[in-house]
């Protein structure tokens, strides 16, 4: 540590993953004293690697879109995104499968997309319908971007400016966010297609909700994605959280993995520092959180703290997955980078996810081919397949170590069948799977969640805690648990707006420049 900067004055972030990376390069950058702790031996969280046998798979998310938030953390440091990672861009954007045996691919251009659903389903108005739907989009994405991103939210009130009162036209705009209206049904008001209407539905993969259940307002994210594209990190997804931990470690943050995190210390309401499980205590005042919200609160903080924010609301968990690593010794042609192979029944699907809390019998599987991007990530010829099928979150009576063969069987004929992909076991060569069980374990989320909290609330169902703790001076929170919730994105902007709201407060001191960094996997 250097002589300028106090104990008191460093910023403790506890957890590696994207939101906690985002909100170390932000505070390195405005010339905080930060240390970062994981208990895994990488950083990045899900946004790890696994790579054997000549496969390399991204084992967590592997769809970048709006590349804006990695800019804009890049630029706290001066510097240039472009610099630091080949970004790829794909268009079409994915590519549905449906059980009818018709494929229909998502573009970005609107004018392309609605020419393609005109011939995709004729006389059926969906194209039109398509670009009506866009146009709510692009308005809801303006509100999202006028109320709800780059600032603290942990419910309505938060989103106005008291300054400026509750005027007519802000009720205008609440108004327009369509409250009391789901995804689904928004979506088909617009897109007669059920088909059309089943693809346009799977935005929300990226908060692992029903869209059933979930706000309309969550229909900005198609134009959030067609407006910024959809985006490959060569080197895969895991090259993001590399890069952030690159520039971290050049902007001075002390990186230590290995290193989890037993209690955040608290004294008279205010933090003071962590106590690892190896018994250190490292002074510090403030605290990033970016390991799960609730169980941040129930395992990390004690007493009226941890009651208080416990009791504010209940806290769903979004859904689990399974996911399988598949090493194949041959390319699909059919498939494209992003895929998804369609449910029969979305609303039995969602259904079972989301109200039974058992797997759907017919589900939706997320396929990502990336070899037809990057041929390295497979042998010659092969293909490092990555298929994500949606659960519920983890149940009592759930045992996934005698439901798993059963369920993979399941998906494996599904993608033969739907996505025609003709003996599919048979090409198998290398494989490796995670169970709603293993997530839990690996990653220390709520009950195996994915996307952290469920959207659930046609309402106020986008909501999330907010980033700056309203019970604990010196506590913040970042990750898909927190505002403004789940996927690659929001993570980064929840782990910018904790440092943002940090700085700001001005409860921590800036450093002249910040400790040597330790040694850290990158």
């Amino acid at each position: 540590m250097t002589k300028t900067a106090r104990l008191e004055d460093r910023v403790v972030v506890v957890g590696g993953g994207l939101g906690g990376l985002a909100a170390a390069c932000t505070l390195a950058a405005r010339g905080h004293a930060v240390t970062l702790c994981d208990k895994n031996p990488w950083v990045g969280g899900k946004a790890a690697v696994l790579a054997e046998q000549g496969f390399r798979f991204d084992m967590g998310p592997t769809i970048l879109t709006i590349p804006a938030v990695l800019k804009r953390i890049y630029a706290e440091a001066g510097r240039a995104l472009e610099q630091h990672l080949d970004l790829v861009p794909l268009d079409p954007q994915w590519r549905s499968f449906f059980d009818d045996g018709t494929t229909l691919d998502l573009f970005a251009d609107v004018g392309r997309m609605r020419s393609t659903l005109d011939a995709f389903a004729p006389g059926s108005g969906s194209g039109a319908g398509y670009a009506r739907f866009m146009e709510l989009s692009q308005r809801l994405h303006r509100l999202s971007d006028d109320y709800f991103f780059w600032r603290n939210v942990g419910g309505l009130k938060d989103m106005f400016d008291a300054r400026r009162g509750f005027s007519v036209s802000i009720l205008k705009e609440v108004l327009g966010m369509r409250p009391g209206r789901s995804v689904a049904g928004t979506v088909r008001s617009f897109v007669p297609d059920e088909r059309a209407a089943q693809m346009l539905d799977h935005f929300t993969q990226y908060v692992g909700s029903s869209p059933e259940a979930s706000p309309a307002v969550l229909c900005g994210i198609a134009h959030m994605q067609a407006d910024e594209g959809v985006w490959y990190p060569r080197g895969g997804t895991a090259a993001v959280p590399r890069a952030l931990a690159s520039l971290a470690v050049d902007l001075g943050v002390d990186i230590r993995t290995r290193t989890p995190i037993r209690r955040i210390v608290v004294e008279g309401g205010r933090v003071r520092g962590v106590e690892t499980a190896a018994g250190e205590t490292i002074a510090a005042g403030a605290v990033v959180s970016n390991s799960d919200s609730v169980r941040t609160h129930r395992e990390l903080v004690d007493g009226a703290a941890r009651d208080r924010f416990l009791r504010r609301r209940r806290y769903e968990p979004a859904c689990s997955g399974v996911v399988l690593y598949l090493g194949l010794d041959k390319r699909y042609e059919q498939l494209i980078h992003h895929n998804f192979v369609f449910s029969h029944d979305p609303h039995e699907e969602f259904e079972a996810i989301y109200h039974r809390g058992e797997p759907a019998p017919d589900p939706t599987c997320y396929v990502c081919a990336p070899a037809v991007t990057e041929p390295e990530v497979a042998i010659p010829g092969g293909e490092a397949l990555y298929v994500l099928v949606h659960t519920p979150y983890l149940r009592p009576h759930h045992d996934w170590q005698k439901m798993f063969a059963p369920y993979r069987r399941r998906i494996i004929e599904k993608l033969e069948s739907t996505a025609g992909m003709k003996d599919l076991e048979r090409h198998i060569v290398f494989e490796r799977a995670l169970t709603p069980q293993d997530i839990n374990d690996r990653y220390h989320v709520l009950d195996g969640a994915i996307y952290g909290l469920a959207s659930h609330g046609k309402f106020l169902g986008a909501f999330k805690p907010a980033n700056r703790s309203p019970d604990v001076e010196g506590l913040y929170l970042a990750g898909g648990s927190s505002h403004p919730g789940p996927g690659m994105p929001m993570v980064m902007m929840s782990g910018w707006i904790a440092a943002d709201c940090l700085d700001r407060d001005g409860i921590v001191g800036r450093s002249a420049a910040a400790a040597p960094a330790a040694a850290c996997s990158l």
